[in-house]
């Protein structure tokens, strides 16, 4: 359905108030934008009669915004930068499309990083923007295609397609194995455990599923899989990490399986998207290479 004209002001009025707003000045809005401040306030002015709100509290020289000016500027900051973001990305890339994909930090770097080359190589008309996100945001504010998700189930207002399960393995490096012996599950509990914020009972799972008892078990806080693995790496203590993510730190004998005792995670990678944004071209391409490369 169209939005009536009425609702739409001009970019130029748009532009101004949002200068202003940032400034809560019109002097320091009219130097930014190079034109006059009678032309900022006459702007300010058709803006609010356009709308039918006051957006800023004139006091003698100086202004501020209204209450509900504040909660407009918040709203119009975004739509701007949503703007500049789409001409950005279509001046970067004009004969082809752009897919912003909000990515976890390891996963990213370490498995799909190294494989996205065969993406790009099948649709070269397709740019590619990467951010990373460590936790839920809202499509609706972040200029995100699609993100990729570890968790029970795409989050509210989001569909998507199960990518993965995930299989964790406890691991130390070749020096930390020489100064703790380590024969059951039961001499790691009182070693250096090292814990991720994403997973905060892992360890407590593991042990379970080893049938060994433990009270809090203690250790060192990571909020990255990466930051986790080098710490292990380094030698300070036991980490309990997606097998598929260190493959290259077991190959290389920076990191060593302590037990053969895998265990599957309760959660799972997705690739998810806004409701309803399923069949756009960039995401439906990515959408079918990735599921495949899982595969």
């Amino acid at each position: 359905m169209a939005i009536p004209r009425r609702f739409l002001p001009s970019m130029s009025l748009l532009t101004a108030f949002e200068a202003a707003a940032r400034h809560e000045s019109f002097t320091m809005a009219a130097e930014e934008l190079s034109i006059s401040q009678s032309a900022v306030s006459r702007q300010i002015r058709l803006l609010e009669e356009q709308i039918g709100s006051q957006l800023f509290v004139r006091e003698k020289q100086t202004v501020r915004l209204s209450e509900a000016g504040a909660a407009y500027a918040r709203e119009i900051r975004e739509a701007l930068n949503r703007v500049a973001n789409a001409s950005l990305n279509l001046r970067a890339n004009p004969h082809g499309g752009t897919f912003n994909l909000a990515i976890l930090p390891t996963f990213g770097t370490r498995w799909l990083a190294p494989r996205l080359s065969r993406f790009l190589d099948r649709h070269p008309g397709i740019t590619i923007n990467l951010s990373t996100r460590l936790s839920a945001f809202d499509f609706r504010t972040d200029p995100f295609d699609a993100a990729i998700h570890f968790g029970d189930k795409p989050w509210a207002g989001t569909e998507g397609v199960e990518l993965m399960a995930e299989t964790v393995v406890p691991v130390a490096s070749p020096a930390f194995l020489e100064r703790h012996r380590i024969e059951s599950a039961a001499d790691m509990v009182q070693l250096p455990l090292l814990h991720l914020a994403s997973r905060p009972d892992q360890w407590e799972r593991w042990f379970a599923a080893q049938h060994v008892e433990v009270g809090r078990l203690r250790g060192m806080l990571f909020d990255q899989f990466a930051t986790a693995a080098q710490a292990a790496g380094s030698g300070l203590g036991l980490a309990l990490l997606p097998a598929f993510l260190i493959e290259g730190d077991l190959k290389r004998g920076d990191l060593v399986a302590v037990l053969d005792a895998p265990m599957l995670s309760e959660q799972r990678y997705f690739l998810i998207w806004p409701m309803g944004q399923g069949a756009q071209g960039p995401l439906k391409l990515f959408r079918d290479w990735i599921v495949s490369e899982m595969g």
